[in-house]
């Protein structure tokens, strides 16, 4: 068997936990080495949480998960993937681990020993915040209700099923001396809003921010993955949320130089129009960019804005302001700012306001810190993207015309001039000492936080006119995408970033791709759909609100019928429960209202899955062909369009799947690995997935880095329907788009896609040829989509 190659064809997500270990994964090789994907890609397997069913809760990257399997279960099962051709991509997690010292090593001797530990450079610590006490916020309550629930035993302080290490010396102090006497104190978990003063992943206050910037840090906490690469256990690597580091450029140069320059993928999420800076030495993102731009060549425009209509009409007035997605997003981040983030915000404040007091220039003298908070909080909510990575890209981040903006909201004129200082340190203007980098790299992971914090997992659940729009790295306000963007996006993706990583479905993706292309119809039936749901709305009672009744009739739309009726409501009612606590409107994680969330599940269970929900059922039968031709077109076009796919596991067949936990239950193979459907049979779905991945794999050269993408443009009365492209001259793709609005506009009628030159086979339907030109009614005549291949001459 060949050795895998260096640059994945196509790679395969296997999301490991203590159900679905390192032997269960090497169970499925056969099968996954059948689909023909090259590499097998791993959720992060170094020690974490006991129980964790993800793996981001690092607390140990000196070993490998015991849970898993141990070192010698992962090293079991990159023997047995590379005896059958393939090889491994290991997902990573540089920008934290768990905040849980009696599973974390190097936090339980930071918390015993204090900033004098060797270990303290590892995490990030404001230890001139809180009186030099790393504030850990456990308590159930405040202390005077909590503390005799306060156990020393021996040298260790328990508290329920947490532990903490006691300073030496001080185990017999009385309980209030004891804990002053401490590196840490814990608190009232209400406080870590406000109070907490160690960096956190986004808002989980669980998982503690990793200076990974610090080379000895880096070292540290990657010699075990560097290891397993350099002994070939490994091939290369998904990098998790870059933009949570210091220095995401410097960390991927240093990265690209200890790992001898391998495949690496990072997961960044990209703006409309953003792209990924040209000096980081990756192969690209991890896809969320092409997800975007498949979705959207399935969505009508004219009929999203409809649909939009008719949201804002059943919603109203409960929508987020009528259901505007930039007002919605505003709103969000101011929330998300002032609340989730306050602390971030105050660190912020306190590192903007310590250089101002302390610089020589006069300029920034005199700044109150409450100026400076307001400049920073309005030019933070208006930034576009994640980030900005250097002063030269602040620029364009953080515009003018933003600064403009921020100023209208200080009533005096004079004291807008904040928002000229925190401009002017950003784009470098007032030098660059260590102040200054301080201040900019805090500014720059306070807005990956805010943005991740209030796009995805807020306004993406207050703007729910098409919930499909809602995914990660979209654009919901915007969702479509025509053939000539998409072409234009493919040409850009061969010539600049060939290697990337693509993507339809993933852990973290709020539903699965399968799911989405059911409710990408509703953009072709606007007025059917709001028909059908103001019947099956009537007299179902009571409605919590109009929005939360819009997304839930939606879900179970896009799901459609799974498994037994009770598994399906309560997979919808927890998706609904996630849904609400999300965006914050009515009910939160932290300020849960019991009345609001009982009334969401009575309307789960009497509406969308009950008998009225069986309008919606027959809606989506109606609707199935074009639901088809979407989950088709979108899984061939994602195979065949440049960059590497990967597969999230189960996606090769029909697969539909809610936000997590949903999303991440252990996959089901058979006995032999060989997918274990049961029934015997291939679905549509997996026979397009295989015969794609079998032609990547026999033709490397076609889809590789020195491939070639070209367009490939449908003439004639039904041209827009028609997406269709060439890699290198040697396959043809071509998917129907739309394909309701198609049927109901008269069919194909004379619509021909002229091919390249030569004679063409269909690579699913053998004897099938076609050369020059071909009628799309002759072309699409079995299926919506076509893969072809040239026949030697």
């Amino acid at each position: 068997m060949p050795p895998a190659p260096a640059v994945p064809t196509a790679t395969y997500r296997l999301q490991l936990q203590p159900d679905f270990p390192f032997s269960a994964a090497t169970t499925a090789v056969p099968h996954l080495a059948a689909l023909n994907i090259s590499h097998l890609h791993l959720s992060p397997v170094l020690e974490a949480v006991p129980g964790s069913r993800h793996g981001y809760d690092v607390v140990d990257p000196t070993r490998v998960r015991e849970e898993l399997g141990g070192e010698e279960g992962l090293r079991e099962l990159s023997r047995t993937a590379r005896d059958h051709g393939l090889g491994l991509i290991l997902d990573i997690v540089p920008n934290h681990m768990a905040m849980s010292p009696r599973h974390n090593p190097a936090l339980w001797e930071v918390l015993r020993d204090g900033p004098s530990s060797p270990r303290a450079r590892w995490f990030d610590i404001d230890w001139e915040a809180q009186g030099g006490q790393v504030l850990l916020p456990v308590l159930g309550g405040p202390l005077g209700e909590e503390a005799d629930r306060l156990k020393v035993d021996g040298d260790v302080l328990r508290y329920h099923d947490h532990a903490f290490p006691l300073r030496e010396g001080t185990a017999g102090l009385p309980l209030p001396r004891l804990l002053d006497a401490q590196w840490y104190r814990p608190v009232w978990w209400r406080l870590a809003r406000t109070e907490l003063n160690y960096r956190r992943f986004f808002s989980i206050s669980e998982l503690i921010g990793v200076r990974v910037e610090d080379p000895e840090v880096f070292a540290a906490t990657h010699a075990k993955i560097l290891e397993l690469l350099h002994e070939g256990v490994v091939d290369g690597l998904r990098v998790d949320h870059p933009d949570g580091l210091a220095d995401p450029g410097g960390y991927l140069r240093r990265l690209h130089e200890a790992t001898g320059g391998r495949w690496t993928v990072v997961e960044k999420i990209l703006a409309d129009g953003e792209g990924l800076p040209a000096s980081w030495p990756v192969a690209g993102t991890t896809g969320y960019d092409a997800l975007r731009h498949v979705d959207g060549l399935f969505m009508d425009p004219a009929g999203f804005g409809e649909l939009l209509d008719r949201y804002r009409a059943f919603a109203a007035p409960q929508t987020d302001r009528g259901g505007d997605w930039d007002a919605t997003v505003r709103r969000a981040a101011y929330k998300v700012l002032t609340h989730e983030l306050a602390a971030e915000s105050d660190r912020l404040t306190r590192v903007a306001a310590r250089l101002c007091a302390t610089s020589p220039e006069t300029a920034l003298r005199d700044r109150a810190p409450w100026a400076l908070r307001t400049a920073l909080t309005e030019l933070l909510v208006r930034l576009e993207v994640y980030r900005p990575y250097s002063p030269e890209d602040a620029a364009t981040v953080v515009t003018e015309e933003a600064a403009a903006e921020a100023r209208r909201a200080f009533a005096v004129p004079e004291e807008a001039g904040a928002v000229d200082v925190v401009r002017d340190l950003l784009l470098g203007r007032y030098g660059d000492g260590p102040a200054q980098a301080e201040f900019r790299t805090r500014f720059a992971q306070t807005a990956s936080a805010l943005r991740a914090k209030s796009v995805e997992d807020t306004a993406f659940y207050r703007y729910v006119p098409l919930l499909s729009a809602t995914e990660v790295g979209g654009e919901p306000g915007d969702p479509a995408v025509g053939p000539d963007r998409f072409h234009a996006y493919c040409a850009r993706v061969q010539r600049d970033w060939p290697a990337t990583g693509t993507v339809l479905s993933t852990h973290d993706a709020k539903r699965s791709a399968d799911l989405r292309a059911a409710l990408h119809v509703l953009t072709e039936c606007p007025g059917r759909w709001a028909d059908v749901l103001a019947e099956a709305s009537r007299g179902v009672e009571p409605v919590p609100d109009g929005q939360l009744a819009w997304a839930a009739w939606q879900t179970v739309f896009g799901l459609g019928p799974a498994g037994d009726e009770r598994a399906r409501e309560e997979r919808v009612r927890e998706a609904l429960l996630k849904h609400v606590r999300e965006a914050g409107l009515f009910t939160s994680w932290t300020e849960q209202e019991p009345p609001y969330e009982e009334a969401v599940a009575r309307f789960v269970a009497a509406g969308p899955c009950g008998v009225p929900g069986r309008k919606v059922a027959e809606l989506r039968e109606a609707l199935e062909p074009h639901i088809r031709a979407n989950v088709l077109g979108a899984a061939l076009v994602h195979l065949t369009m440049p960059g590497v796919p990967d597969l999230y596991q189960g996606t090769e067949r029909e697969y539909r799947a809610l936000v997590d936990p949903d999303n991440r239950t252990p996959p089901r193979f058979g006995e032999n690995g060989d997918g274990g459907d049961g029934g015997g049979g291939r679905s549509e779905k997996e026979a397009v997935t295989r015969a794609a991945l079998a032609l990547r794999a026999r033709r490397p050269e076609v889809f590789g880095t020195s491939a070639s993408y070209e367009p490939l443009a449908a003439v004639g009365p039904a041209a827009d329907h028609c997406l269709a492209f060439a890699r290198s001259g040697e396959v043809v793709t071509a998917v129907t788009r739309l394909s309701l609005r198609l049927a109901e506009s008269g069919g194909w009628r004379d619509t021909r896609l002229p091919l390249p030159r030569g004679r063409w086979a269909d690579v699913r339907e053998p004897g099938r040829e076609f050369e020059r030109e071909v009628r799309a009614a002759e072309l699409f005549a079995a299926s919506p989509v076509v893969l072809l291949e040239r026949l030697p001459e």
